[in-house]
């Protein structure tokens, strides 16, 4: 795509006689908004591009980046058309499928048989909103014995994932939208979102003198801007000011006492701590007033419901696990949960957030460090140490898809290295990624809007709603879907198939009912349960081709995930119009393959939350994370005078979208990403907005110009994410923010890096 493009204007002369308006999504975060675009299939572009009002999450809304989806469709140079295998000399050559599909099985299954499946190590399973063709990739795990894998959820959530199984045995929400007081630690919804409609939301709440908003953030956010309390915090010291804000509601008696009698355990181990806490001692360490933290606690007591959303703010810092710990007390300890306005337990039809909740030292590790396996998920961390090892365990192989790791994870080079060390890498993508690069096949796929996809982040309550995106495109020739791959090396690998497919069709030609019995059959067969994607792709699939067009069989494993949505959620199911019964699971499969704008999965009342925490009582004492905070020091931490500033590197902003869109023209401010400090450090830097400074910490250093700006604390800099992309048709533009992370920063109980917390120094450059 040209740079010299606006992004949202198609280049032919009369645009609207070949175009039509056709309803899609966003895939630039996880709120997917509902988007109506007007194409133009002949050239294969995003002409226009507005909010779909009829989506039932977002209702029209839309922010600025999803206007700028063309140059995601159209990325130029990047995109892939054919397989790739890399030569002897480091070049690539185009080969057919057939030959890249059966030597990959091949290596795949000669690594299994000499090593074991647990030496491949799987890392994606889809990328922002391209989630369906992720969900075909746990039947190559098992055809290949994969064990272990990882995902960019492994380097931000994972911590509060365990969080949660520990406390509440289920993953949480908040429903901000209809709150009485919004609190957000580490998070700027007015930029990153992460729940519908963020921006009007946060301005309904800031023009209603009835409601407050708290934001804890040592940065003056646009939302932080719109709050009624900004904790201003000292970089890095989020735990002892959360644990502070608890204090005060303890010592102050502002807890709910017989909401917790009725609900939870632990509490007394909870308020022997929290009694104890010298809360002015805390808040300056945190260098924020104590009348301020004591103002907002109390106005968080007062509230008759208050919703906390804790994001990468936090989650990528110092005392992550712990700070998601604490965070949770502050809406329980004051019984916000399971009435509108405040947290809830969400349906879905996947099982995103959910973790057994292990002990510390308890449950499955990885093979080489040790490292806890949350959610299923390795710490992407440990990935490098799991590799340039001699340990007889190490990972030998990656599986990548739809993802970019040697971009988007801590320590850019350890991780080329360590990639550079395997025997073999298989990256399935749409373009020419860094981990592509590094790749001995590259297998491309269509867009996401050349083909079904959808995104199983779906959180919303009391009504959540899942859309199943249908292609506006029709994918370029020589392209095979994610579905297609799976399936071909399950079949390749020996694991499955024609004389397990047979007896499936011959029962879905009975009819539904008689399929569902036959896949009840499979699920209690350990050879097949593992492989029902590829089973569902390969029976029910084609069936969906002859009532849907281009490529709908990939939607088949939507039906299994339908029928469990039905089982688990059926008051939810039925409130939401697809009855009751055993057929309730086909009636929502057939919704969701028929709503183009989205259907409604599930219709909930607040006592929903409390049926899915099936009967178990809210755990408040986590002893290993209530330890830390019995221990915590009234003090500081001491700065490194040689590096004594505070990076955070990855800054949300109007014009970052991670790696998805890699073409630099579709932004229309902030081109080269530029470092943002506050007006103190510049001045003693001797610099203006413009100039070059030298960015230089522990594992690297990169030189980027300055924007100065007067929101933030002194010592506090930033860079966005989604910069330093590298081209085959040009340099990099801007700084990529993982060539100055180190792996070994990283969260002592889930592994989660230290990005907003890098311990830097500036030099004037010229």
């Amino acid at each position: 795509m040209s740079s010299t493009t606006s992004p949202g204007t198609h280049r032919s002369a009369d645009p609207a006689a070949t175009g039509e308006w056709k309803p899609t999504a966003c895939i630039l975060c996880e709120c997917n908004c509902g988007l109506e675009v007007l194409v133009d299939a002949p050239g294969r572009r995003l002409v226009k591009i507005r909010g779909d009002r009829q989506h039932h999450g977002s209702r029209g809304y839309t922010c600025n980046k999803a206007l700028q989806l063309d140059a995601y469709q159209n990325p130029g140079h990047e995109r892939l058309t054919s397989p790739l295998r890399r030569r002897p000399d480091g070049t690539f050559e185009e080969v057919d499928w057939d030959t890249a599909l059966a030597e990959i099985a091949e290596r795949l299954s000669a690594l299994r048989e000499e090593h074991g499946g647990e030496s491949i190590l799987y890392y994606g399973g889809g990328g922002q909103g391209n989630h369906l063709g992720g969900a075909y990739a746990p039947a190559t795990q098992a055809a290949y014995g994969i064990r272990y894998r990882s995902s960019a959820l492994a380097q931000e959530k994972t911590g509060e994932f365990w969080v949660n199984a520990r406390l509440l045995g289920k993953p949480n929400r908040a429903d901000i939208e209809h709150a009485e007081v919004a609190v957000f630690l580490g998070k700027n919804p007015y930029q990153s979102h992460g729940f519908p409609r963020a921006r009007a939301v946060l301005k309904e709440i800031a023009k209603d003198p009835a409601r407050s908003m708290v934001v804890i953030d040592p940065v003056r956010t646009e939302t932080a801007a719109l709050a009624d309390h900004h904790l201003q915090l000292r970089p890095g010291t989020d735990l002892h000011l959360v644990t502070a804000l608890v204090a005060v509601l303890v010592q102050e008696d502002l807890i709910a006492h017989e909401w917790l009698a009725e609900h939870a355990d632990g509490l007394d181990a909870v308020l022997a701590v929290m009694s104890r806490v010298p809360i002015a001692e805390y808040c300056t360490v945190a260098d924020v007033p104590e009348e301020q933290v004591r103002a907002a606690a109390r106005r968080i007591a007062a509230a008759e419901s208050v919703a906390m959303l804790e994001d990468l703010g936090t989650q990528m810092n110092r005392n992550s696990t712990v700070v998601s710990y604490v965070e949770k007390l502050v809406w329980l300890l004051t019984g916000n949960f399971a009435k509108p306005g405040t947290q809830y337990v969400f349906s879905g039809l996947a099982p995103i957030g959910r973790d057994r909740g292990h002990r510390a030292g308890e449950g499955p590790r990885s093979p080489v460090t040790e490292a806890p396996v949350i959610g299923g998920l390795i710490p992407c961390n440990v990935i490098p140490e799991e590799i340039l090892t001699d340990h007889p365990k190490r990972f030998r192989a990656a599986f990548v898809e739809s993802s970019n790791p040697l971009h988007s994870l801590a320590d850019s080079p350890r991780m080329r290295e360590a990639f550079a060390a395997l025997d073999l890498v298989v990256v399935i993508d749409v373009a020419m990624t860094e981990t592509a690069r590094a790749a001995n096949y590259v297998l491309p796929t269509p867009t996401q809007y050349e083909k079904y996809e959808a995104t199983f982040f779906n959180f919303e309550f009391p009504q959540n709603l899942f859309h199943l995106r249908h292609p506006l495109f029709e994918a370029p020739p020589g392209l095979l879907g994610e579905p297609e791959i799976h399936a071909r090396l399950c079949e390749l690998s020996g694991a499955v198939g024609e004389a397990d497919y047979a007896p499936l069709r011959a029962a879905l030609a009975l009819g539904r009912e008689a399929f569902a019995t036959a896949m009840l059959g499979v699920l209690g067969d350990p050879r097949l349960a593992r492989l029902v994607p590829v089973l569902l792709y390969r029976t029910l699939g084609p069936t969906l081709e002859s009532e849907l067009p281009n490529g709908a069989a990939a939607a088949a494993v939507l039906w299994g995930a339908a029928q469990l949505c039905a089982m688990e959620n059926p008051e939810g199911v039925a409130r939401a119009g697809h009855g009751t019964g055993p057929g309730a699971g086909d009636r929502l499969f057939d919704a969701i393959l028929t709503s183009p704008h989205g259907a409604v999965i599930t219709d909930d009342v607040p006592e929903a939350s409390w049926q899915r925490l099936g009967g178990r009582r809210i755990q408040l004492d986590v002893p290993e994370l209530l330890a830390v905070v019995a221990a915590l020091p009234a003090q500081a931490p001491a700065p490194d005078p040689e590096y004594p500033f505070v990076l955070s590197a990855g800054e949300r902003r109007a014009f970052t979208a991670n790696t998805i869109i890699r073409d630099p023209g579709w932004r229309r401010r902030d081109p080269a990403g530029a470092l943002r400090l506050g007006e103190g450090d510049a001045s003693r830097l001797g610099v203006v907005t413009g100039d070059l400074v030298r960015v230089v910490t522990r594992t690297g250093s990169a030189e980027v110009p300055v924007e100065v700006v007067d929101n933030r604390r002194p010592g506090h800099v930033s860079l966005p994410n989604g910069f330093g992309l590298s081209s085959q048709a040009g340099p990099a533009t801007g700084v990529a923010p993982n060539e100055l992370t180190a792996g070994t920063d990283r969260d002592e109980f889930a592994g989660t890096p230290w990005h907003k917390g890098v311990p830097a120094r500036l030099e004037r450059v010229g």
